[in-house]
């Protein structure tokens, strides 16, 4: 299946500003390591028949909070673009696979400056050309580390693991979720300022 946009791995997406090198120091301050890829990968199997109804509450969450929402509404009238919301829950779906794939190579570091560009004024809207608002602010779109990875750990939880290993699944995520949308920050912090 194509999904609309996703571009990972293209050469629609330019090279990432952020070195390998600079994003191995990056994982040692967040204290990501092997581990935290083993768990990652071990979660892939266990979200991978889950994304749906995790987007479900996630987006729940986005819609119940009318600031959030305001992000995929239309500039004109304020109202949800429900297309608008389908082609990025596509995506954002595809971000769980990804994210438990735990596959940190060039490419992936490519596709996580094209996301940060997508939230920010450079680029939100032109994936889909939608006519909604120009930014995904960013003390939203940082402070969703704690609903998305806290709404997530009752899913890791489904298939059985000791929870020994749900938590340790569970840590990998918050990392690996701060470490994404570090990377995401990119265009929302001064230059040079990185």
């Amino acid at each position: 299946m194509t999904i609309h946009g996703y571009t990972l791995g293209t050469g629609a997406v330019a090279k990432s500003p952020v070195s390998p090198a600079d994003f191995e120091d990056m994982k040692k301050s967040a204290l990501f390591g092997e581990e935290d890829v083993k768990y990652l990968r071990l979660s892939h199997d266990i979200v991978k028949d889950q994304v749906e109804p995790i987007l479900d509450v996630w987006y729940g969450f986005v819609g119940a909070n009318p600031h959030l929402l305001a992000s995929f509404t239309g500039k004109a009238d304020g109202k949800p673009l429900g297309d608008y919301l389908g082609g990025v829950r596509k995506r954002f779906g595809q971000w769980i696979l990804d994210t438990a794939r735990a596959e940190y190579d060039q490419k992936w570091l490519d596709y996580q400056h094209e996301i940060g560009l997508r939230h920010h004024r450079i680029k939100k809207n032109k994936t889909d050309g939608a006519p909604s608002t120009d930014l995904v602010p960013f003390r939203n779109l940082f402070a969703l580390i704690f609903p998305v990875t806290f709404t997530l750990k009752p899913f890791l939880a489904t298939k059985g693991h000791p929870a020994e290993d749900v938590e340790r699944m569970h840590a990998a995520w918050v990392k690996s979720c701060l470490l994404q949308l570090t990377l995401w920050s990119y265009p929302y912090v001064k230059e040079g300022d990185f």
